[in-house]
């Protein structure tokens, strides 16, 4: 039995991918999250074999709970699930260890296909997804922007994406259990490496880089 967790911060999403998926004999939903930190947890409680992972969440992106949990036990599979298809989330999202990288609009037998095959430790691309990667795999040209949000700490990429969601310093501190010094003292560290020193450009770039997105 293959056991997945589906991470998806829309209920109706969620709600509509166990329906889907419990129509399959061979895999079984454990657990379901609505963002990132969330699924961190449960997925490190309940080590399933695949985890179905939006991308654009608050809180905590796609991104970096894909980075925090393959850190912590490289053998669960992540299979990005997403609406988005710009490159540099795509690309960010197989580097934070995804296994598999399919469209929202993709069909329900190509879901079922990506869990089955990453299930046998194969990748997964949509037909959509795959020119980008075969094209980032051929480009030897490195976007600035993808260099720059390299050089980000995990715990600096947590504040940042928390900054651009509107949170106050204060409110950061809580949600990481640091103190208010402790993130004013990130916040500047990333506007210089970022070499952006005003939060509406953090926030503009946070969004490009896959951080965070628009969605309420």
């Amino acid at each position: 039995m293959i056991t997945t967790i589906i991470v998806d911060d829309h209920i109706i999403m969620r709600d509509g991918l166990r329906g889907l998926l419990e129509e399959e004999s061979d895999i079984e939903v454990v657990g379901e999250a609505d963002n990132g930190r969330d699924a961190v947890k449960i997925v490190l409680e309940k080590t399933p074999d695949i985890v179905i992972m939006d991308v654009a969440m608050h809180d905590m992106n796609g991104i970096e709970a894909t980075r925090q949990i393959k850190k912590e036990n490289s053998k669960i599979k992540i299979i990005a699930l997403s609406m988005h298809s710009e490159r540099q989330i795509v690309i960010g999202m197989f580097r934070a260890g995804a296994s598999a990288y399919l469209l929202k609009d993709s069909t329900s037998i190509e879901l079922v296909e990506a869990i089955r095959a990453v299930y046998l430790g194969r990748k997964y691309l949509s037909e959509k997804i795959s020119d980008i990667v075969i094209q980032e795999i051929s480009d030897v040209r490195k976007d600035p922007g993808e260099i720059a949000i390299g050089k980000l700490t995990q715990r600096e990429s947590e504040i940042l994406q928390l900054l651009s969601e509107g949170n106050s310093t204060k409110h950061i501190a809580e949600i990481l259990f640091i103190s208010p010094k402790t993130v004013e003292s990130h916040r500047a560290n990333i506007m210089d490496k970022l070499n952006i020193h005003n939060l509406p450009k953090l926030t503009k770039y946070a969004i490009r880089a896959g951080l965070t997105s628009l969605d309420d």
